[in-house]
């Protein structure tokens, strides 16, 4: 299994007239904690994009316990449970409040998809690479 942790402060912007973080912008905190998980690696989806490899959302998942406020720090835990060298990769967010209280948790699957085939392909070999380590005891 492979976790990582990002921080984001939300901001004015994002939240309702409830000063509630705006339901649809959850997705954005996944992404970021996504990103950020894989910058962890020494990776970058720009590194993917440079491949030739892109990674359209093909479903998402979202259940809301608490709200997240204006201003609060946010803790953004992302999860992978399973390596695969198929097509897909799923990940898993979990959202905190600074005082540690679960506010949702949400699962973004991916495919990996090259644009100039128009087809979905297996999760490149480098990123693999780079993954299996966290999983070595689960293979």
């Amino acid at each position: 299994m492979y976790t990582s942790e990002t921080h984001i402060r939300v901001r004015y912007g994002e939240t309702d007239q409830m000063g509630y973080l705006y339901y649809g912008n959850y997705a954005l905190y996944y992404e970021v904690g996504r990103a950020e998980a894989i910058r962890t690696l020494g990776f970058t989806y720009r590194r993917l994009e440079e491949m030739g490899v892109m990674m359209p959302v093909a479903e998402l998942h979202s259940r809301y316990f608490r709200p997240a406020l204006y201003d609060d720090l946010i803790t953004v835990k992302t999860v992978l449970k399973e390596l695969s060298e198929g097509t897909k990769i799923q990940f898993h967010s979990e959202l905190y409040n600074e005082a540690g209280e679960l506010l949702n948790k949400g699962v973004t699957t991916l495919v990996f998809y090259d644009p100039k085939q128009k087809k979905t392909i297996n999760m490149p070999p480098e990123l693999y690479t780079r993954l299996a380590p966290f999983f070595s005891k689960d293979i």
